[in-house]
């Protein structure tokens, strides 16, 4: 059946670069790793329903194959930064769900204590800089992150996230000028999952073909089906080892979807139910991987009780950012300037 050139489903299955081959063992892992993020935020959704986490919530649901599949291409001492939508970049990257939560609870228990919310927390320890509020704002800055690695003559490779509104901000382009003046180790990720706050990338961008935006700068790009964590996988592999290489920036668009708002607040009435559903229902990448699981002889029971740990432990998390306490007065002069001595 023919598809509508507009149709985000047919984009979905657009894609420049081989599928990497998972083991049984890494196809688990990447299934598992999903499915805690896809866990998380269902409970943050329920939890900011209840109005138990405050501000601004904006959910990674359906986008999980893109930070999965790119945690899975880089090394430990690599680093990762992004936008407001970064609850699962921290769970890929290994940060502890507990905290996580307390963050979005404002509790002392949070990555950030309380003060940073949805959209800052950090953790140096797991190589995430951020969470960043401003939009296109992270770029700059992961560009200053390879900046340093390239400055210190080391092999470390820096993870720069951004979506495809932020993509027409002129700091963007400012740092492809730089990145590729230098040569410098950032692999730019576009994660296009095609609407900006309520705009859609036809309507927004004049570029009909985003990971051909660094081509001025003669920047390299492949577009990606960002639905399908191995092929994720298999472009990640290709740019970090173009980067690591010296051969400097590479640019990744991932081509996603998200199935809620832009935020919590938002009613998403710029799209249809049907295209919704349909995504959902063809495109999951929670689905797809789960085909691969049971072909590779995982039965449904497993997943079952994998699915069952994995709530438990988002239910643990949602508890210990409920009864962890609220920061202390003093937090408020804390982390606020560099002293040197």
């Amino acid at each position: 059946m023919a598809v509508a050139k507009n149709d985000p489903s047919a984009d979905a299955k657009e894609t420049g670069t081989p599928v990497a081959d998972f083991s049984k063992d890494q196809e688990l892992f990447a299934y598992r790793t999903m499915l805690t993020i896809r866990r998380f935020e269902e409970k943050a959704g329920q939890m900011y329903g209840m109005g138990l986490i405050g501000g601004f919530c904006h959910l990674y649901i359906g986008q999980e194959a893109v930070v999965v599949g790119m945690q899975q291409a880089i090394d430990r001492g690599d680093e990762v930064i992004t936008s407001y939508r970064d609850h699962g970049h921290m769970l890929a990257c290994e940060m502890d769900p507990k905290g996580v939560m307390a963050e979005l609870t404002g509790r002392s228990g949070g990555y950030s204590k309380g003060k940073g919310g949805s959209m800052h927390m950090f953790s140096k320890e797991k190589g995430f800089f951020g969470g960043h509020g401003i939009v296109g704002a992270q770029v700059s800055l992961g560009n200053g992150l390879a900046f340093s690695n390239w400055y210190r003559g080391n092999d470390r490779v820096s993870l720069t996230y951004f979506g495809e509104g932020a993509s027409n901000q002129g700091q963007v382009y400012e740092s492809f000028n730089l990145a590729a003046l230098l040569k410098l180790p950032v692999v730019f990720i576009i994660e296009n999952n095609r609407y900006g706050m309520g705009t859609s990338i036809e309507r927004a961008s004049a570029s009909r073909d985003p990971s051909a935006n660094g081509a001025p700068w003669g920047i390299p790009g492949l577009s990606v089906d960002g639905m399908d964590v191995e092929a994720v996988k298999a472009a990640g592999l290709q740019a970090v080892a173009h980067c690591r290489a010296g051969k400097g920036p590479f640019l990744l668009e991932m081509k996603t979807y998200r199935y809620r708002g832009h935020s919590m607040s938002d009613p998403a009435k710029y799209r249809t139910r049907d295209e919704v559903q349909r995504m959902r229902a063809e495109h999951d990448c929670l689905d797809s991987a789960k085909k691969r699981l049971e072909e590779l002889g995982v039965l449904e029971a497993e997943l079952k009780a994998m699915d069952d740990g994995i709530k438990a432990r988002v239910q643990e998390a949602a508890d210990f950012a409920q009864t962890s306490p609220e920061p202390d007065e003093a937090e408020l002069w804390t982390d606020i300037l560099v002293e040197t001595h």
